[in-house]
């Protein structure tokens, strides 16, 4: 039987992606008319979401960001296939550290998890081309300064603060910040283990206080990880 009591944090950094829709509700953007507001958006790590490959559909500029891009399409899938089924067992070992509103059931949650991938696999290769997924690695990215009106980063710094310290997710978002013209958003504000970070005063402090960025705590319609309905939102 699973350990309720249990704080599950994940071991390694999963090649794991979701949907558009998912994203819309995770960063709180209310539509995709309100995404097209933005001239240029970057999702940086990207994994094996199927965010840039739906949103090119609708026109809307869009590049991922990820360390993986550029290895062979196969080889990504097998990774994203492979951390699926990782996750879901993390996953399942704790179910009551999530709501199940969304997904009703791991299996759903699966399912979830597989279209992104594929989406994302079937835009790979022409992606590549048009440089829609670009190789690069936090805390320093292959961008000019101010290029991207929105950076997206999702599922990264605060989910495994536990492998990173605190130099590193101070760097990364200074790193975000550097890239984008308008604003960064950053989803979820705690851990795997849904427990908080326990820096995040005195990185709001240093940022605002050192860097002189603004932040705000925005609350977001989505909340699988229970306590995980809000977003950072990071602006100049």
């Amino acid at each position: 039987m699973p350990d309720s009591n249990r704080r599950s944090q994940l071991k390694r950094v999963a090649f794991y992606g979701r949907t558009l829709s998912e994203y819309l509700m995770m960063f709180g953007i209310d539509d995709l008319v309100s995404l097209k507001n933005y001239n240029a958006v970057l999702d940086c790590p990207s994994g094996a979401s199927s965010f840039v490959a739906e949103a090119a559909r609708y026109k809307i500029n869009v590049i991922g960001c990820d360390p993986l891009f550029g290895k062979d399409a196969k080889v990504l899938r097998e990774q994203g296939e492979k951390d699926i089924e990782y996750v879901i067992k993390r996953v399942s070992e704790t179910p009551d550290h999530y709501n199940w509103d969304f997904y009703t059931s791991l299996d759903m949650l699966r399912d979830f998890r597989k279209l992104a991938l594929r989406q994302f696999i079937a835009d790979y290769d022409q992606g590549i081309k048009n440089r829609r997924y670009v190789e690069g690695r936090l805390p320093k990215l292959p961008f000019s300064d101010n290029i991207f009106d929105l950076v997206l980063s999702g599922h990264f710094l605060f989910t495994y603060s536990h492998k990173f310290d605190y130099k590193f997710i101070l760097f990364s978002m200074l790193e975000l910040l550097r890239v984008s013209s308008r604003e960064v958003r950053i989803y979820p504000m705690q851990k795997s283990s849904s427990e908080p970070y326990e820096d995040m005063p005195k990185l709001l402090d240093t940022l605002k206080g050192t860097y002189g960025i603004n932040y705000n705590i925005v609350d977001v319609p989505f909340e699988f990880q229970k306590g995980s309905n809000k977003m950072l939102l990071l602006s100049h």
